[in-house]
């Protein structure tokens, strides 16, 4: 089936699946469509057959003759394969065993103090543009940046030119652009990684560079992946979620008289935002079977976790806003060996925006029509370019 021109590529509502994504589910769990460079792949949009697969070692990341591997896009992140065929498995969990002492939940918990104040630091130079300003360049685009360079050490006035990079590379267009950009970025992770090595400080950068065994080009490598993580997808979270909890007053209304529910507020965010930008790619390393249709050894296999995310078999009503729900299984974080490293510390500054925007601006509205809002189509993590509001 050819639905390439139906899916959601070019999604006009952030915030609910589209029609065609929406007929395909009801129909079955597994289909046969076409990316948007034309390439044919698996979509998966069944809330328990994603969250299966999701946690599959049969499928990976890395393609055995990578050359001829279907593509999703252009970027050179995550367009197409990635890795070694032979050594994903293993690479992956080194990787893992480097990062994950640095975002352990209880490692992280401490850091939530200056999440909160960094968050009443830009609410503050907000509150003195009067009555109105543009949450995005307010809110959702400093806080991720100022955390995630605090935590890695990379330096704060650098960020124009990081994001710039991190975007280029994100790009789903231009091969060339992404390539390019993922280029600089490494290049810029190299010059972090020789400072750190000669002034090290209290940041996880520094902490890399004195593990035994990590190179200056796995040091950089890492630091570069987690600075790009790290800020973009939660910015483009902060920005969907304040849409979302604005456009659904009662809902907003709720959160302002009862600060306390912003746990199960913050979930409902990650679900009902939590989009894979037309499904989360895996190629499969073994023929498979999945809800009997059968998948062949190498071909791209699309997890669409904003399908699962929306799947009315586990989320009853599912693309109605409703902060008291259950919302915990959603898989806006994957799941398993993939799970996301960096969930703790995206849900504190979740919690920490909300709260605070609720507690400190509970007229906040819209100063525009959603209508007149713009999303990202051009890179990989989406997101509002502009968020005007008042108060």
């Amino acid at each position: 089936m050819d639905v390439a021109a139906e899916l959601p590529f070019e999604q006009v509502d952030p915030l609910a699946v589209a029609p065609a994504l929406r007929e395909l589910q009801s129909r079955a769990a597994v289909h046969r469509v076409r990316t948007a460079v034309g390439d044919e792949a698996w979509l998966v949009t069944g809330h328990a057959q994603v969250r299966r697969l999701l946690d599959d070692d049969r499928l990976g990341r890395a393609h055995r003759e990578p050359e001829t591997a279907a593509r999703t896009g252009e970027s050179a992140l995550f367009g197409g394969p990635m890795g070694n065929f032979d050594t994903e498995h293993t690479d992956h969990a080194r990787m893992r065993s480097l990062l994950q002492p640095h975002f352990a939940p209880k490692h992280l918990r401490g850091l939530r103090p200056r999440v909160r104040a960094l968050t009443n630091e830009l609410l503050d130079q907000m509150a003195g543009q009067r009555d109105s300003a543009d949450l995005h360049t307010a809110l959702a685009v400093p806080l991720p940046v100022l955390v995630i360079c605090e935590l890695l050490g990379v330096p704060y006035e650098d960020r124009d030119q990081f994001r710039a990079w991190t975007a280029d590379a994100a790009n789903i267009r231009d091969r060339d652009r992404s390539e390019r950009g993922l280029g600089e970025l490494f290049g810029y992770g190299r010059q972090l990684v020789t400072r750190k090595r000669q002034k090290p400080g209290d940041d996880v950068i520094s902490r890399l560079c004195a593990t035994e065994g990590v190179s200056d080009d796995e040091a950089a490598a890492l630091s570069m992946a987690l600075l790009f993580a790290g800020h973009e997808t939660t910015l483009v979270q902060i920005g969907l979620g304040a849409l979302m909890l604005l456009t659904t007053p009662d809902q907003w209304r709720a959160l302002v008289d009862d600060p306390s529910s912003v746990g199960s507020a913050v979930e409902e965010v990650l679900r009902v935002t939590g989009k894979g930008g037309g499904g989360i790619p895996r190629y499969a390393r073994t023929d498979l079977d999945i809800d009997g249709v059968v998948v062949r050894a190498g071909d791209l296999v699309l997890l669409d976790n904003g399908a699962a995310n929306h799947d009315p078999a586990v989320f009853a009503d599912p693309d109605r806003v409703d902060t008291t729900r259950a919302a915990g299984q959603h898989l806006t974080f994957g799941r398993g060996a993939r799970y996301c490293i960096g969930a703790p510390l995206a849900r504190i500054e979740l919690q920490e925006v909300f709260t605070q925007l609720a507690s400190r601006f509970p007229a906040l509205r819209l100063a525009t029509d959603v209508a007149e809002l713009r999303i990202r189509r051009d890179v990989l993590t989406g997101g509002l370019t502009n968020l005007p509001v008042r108060w």
